[in-house]
């Protein structure tokens, strides 16, 4: 079980946030290269996942499948992630899944239900896609990532992201994440991010911008 800590930051450059991360004093490096992450997120015909997230339930779970690469339409190595909300921290099961064609969501559909261990129907709702940097703590006990280039399409009316994908201009999103049992711990590297923090969830702003 993790902690995450997010800040949506608007109106503020990414080179600022950039050198934000280079400056701060517990000495965050680099672990990573950058790459884009590409989602679809699955929910039942009326939106539960969503409308739990909106209400704030301390449990819940989020589904979706995720692959990384440039063309957000070339599915390489998808996974299939359930992130389980348990009160304020939470977990992730991740599971292999099948390539697959936009032009046939049916498989991987069939797939989600199969390993999502809930009688619900989930169906194919919203594709998102980003850029990720990563950086870390050098006793690797925090990871801070910042995200942009966010982009969002509903899977409900069409399968052309490309054509009909929304952006969020200058917004970006950072996280700081880390185990449970050092939130003690965690003011040490937040104290020094000049944002707020806020609660934010990628799928909960695709959804209303989109749907």
């Amino acid at each position: 079980m993790r902690y995450e800590r997010k800040y949506r930051i608007e109106g503020v450059s990414l080179d600022v946030i950039l050198q934000t991360i280079k400056l701060h004093p517990a000495g965050l490096n680099k672990i990573f290269p950058d790459r884009q992450i590409n989602n679809i997120y699955f929910d039942t015909p009326a939106l539960t996942t969503y409308k739990e997230n909106v209400m704030g339930l301390a449990f819940r779970d989020k589904y979706r499948v995720r692959w990384y690469g440039a063309d957000p339409l070339v599915v390489r190595k998808p996974k299939l992630e359930i992130k389980h909300r348990r009160n304020n921290v939470g977990s992730k099961s991740i599971f292999n899944v099948d390539s697959f064609s936009f032009d046939n969501l049916k498989p991987i559909s069939v797939q989600v239900n199969n390993l999502s261990g809930t009688f619900a129907h989930l169906q194919p709702v919203l594709q998102n896609s980003y850029t990720r940097a990563y950086y870390g703590t050098r006793d690797k006990k925090f990871r801070i990532t910042i995200d942009w280039n966010l982009a969002y399409a509903s899977l409900r009316s069409c399968r052309q992201f490309r054509k009909h994908q929304q952006f969020e201009p200058n917004v970006n999103i950072l996280e700081v994440k880390y185990e449970q049992d050092i939130e003690h711990e965690a003011d040490r590297i937040s104290q020094f991010f000049p944002f707020r923090s806020t609660k934010n969830s990628k799928y909960v702003t695709g959804v209303e911008i989109c749907l």
